[in-house]
């Protein structure tokens, strides 16, 4: 088909002509020139920039949302980032991937067919070393499959992620996944033919030391229904929705789930480094506060109560005597600068 040239660019060949700059016969070659757009038909195109744009917006939300319950669950620091949501084949994905591994293959009702949620070994192991009373360092013979008792404990993990992907779909589809069931060699996880298009979201996932990729394979097929609604505009139309008496609570209950650290502060005192090298077996630091007075109490790095230490149920405790308003604080900050 030839291309129509709009009313500028007639005019500006007309001109060149005129004035000899250029030919009729360079003219007629150029205006008969097609352009070509190289198209892989091994490899074809099914999710355009735009709803891969919505698809990180909707897993960097995802990610969040396992950090606080992650958090909360295992008791220690969670990290979950986006790095990547590349389109690539099912057997591209299903050979990136290691063997063995935990592969969780998610029912995406009310979408048509299944996603799977694919957790690297390492985080995996470190998850259930956490749940058994461990520190969460991977196992150190992490290449094997996982024991009935481990499934069972990784999979009581996903289900609660799920509400977590739940509430990342809202905007753009009521989704209802369900666990269906968990594989670990990727050759038994057959989802779609080998050849088709699928979405793979990759999420750097660490669990206090351990590191490791975790990745959510979406088939073209299972998106294809909702295609024209990933869109950047409909995801920030909805945010400024009013929030519902739902999302408070859930949100409070995430909220009222994020472990903190409490510490009570006996007392202090400044020595020389001196005096501190002469430190021996029996000697004695002299605080700065008599057993009577009151002993701060810290909420993270923040002072929020005061109290008095004492034994409770034969364990050390604090019983707190006093909770710290803005203005009071206010004053202990000025007197400890002034002072």
């Amino acid at each position: 088909m030839t291309e129509v040239l709009s009313q500028d660019e007639i005019d500006q060949l007309l001109n060149a002509i005129s004035t000899g700059d250029t030919s009729i016969e360079t003219v007629s070659k150029t205006t008969v020139q097609k352009k070509i757009r190289i198209y892989d038909f091994k490899r074809p195109s099914r999710f355009s920039k735009e709803q891969q744009r919505a698809i990180n917006m909707i897993y960097d939300s995802f990610s969040r949302f396992c950090q606080t319950t992650l958090s909360a669950l295992l008791r220690t620091p969670i990290h979950f980032r986006v790095a990547s949501v590349d389109e690539l084949t099912y057997e591209e994905f299903t050979r990136s991937i290691p063997n063995p591994t935990t592969m969780a293959i998610l029912n995406m009702d009310p979408l048509k067919g299944n996603a799977i949620f694919e957790i690297d070994p390492s985080i995996s192991f470190a998850i259930i070393d956490r749940i058994f009373g461990g520190q969460g360092k991977s196992f150190e013979n992490a290449n094997r499959e996982l024991t009935d008792i481990e499934i069972a404990v990784i999979e009581s993990i996903i289900v609660k992620l799920l509400s977590n992907l739940r509430e990342a779909w809202a905007n753009f589809v009521d989704l209802r996944p369900r666990l269906s069931t968990i594989e670990t060699n990727p050759s038994f996880a057959t989802i779609v033919p080998p050849t088709d298009m699928t979405i793979l979201v990759t999420l750097e996932s660490k669990i206090g030391d351990i590191e490791g990729m975790s990745n959510f394979c979406l088939p073209h097929l299972t998106l294809e229904p909702i295609l024209n609604k990933l869109t950047p505009q409909i995801w920030f139309s909805s945010i400024s929705k009013t929030t519902t008496a739902e999302n408070f609570t859930a949100l409070k209950s995430n909220i009222e789930n994020v472990p903190v650290e409490m510490s009570a502060i006996l007392g202090t005192n400044r020595l020389k480094i001196k005096d501190i090298l002469e430190f021996d077996i029996n000697d004695v630091i002299v605080l700065n506060k008599d057993t009577n007075s009151d002993v701060d109490i810290f909420v993270g790095d923040k002072l929020k109560f005061k109290g008095k230490p004492g034994i409770h149920q034969g364990n050390l405790s604090i019983q707190i005597t006093k909770v710290l308003e803005n203005k009071e604080l206010d004053e202990i900050i000025t007197e400890d600068d002034n002072g």
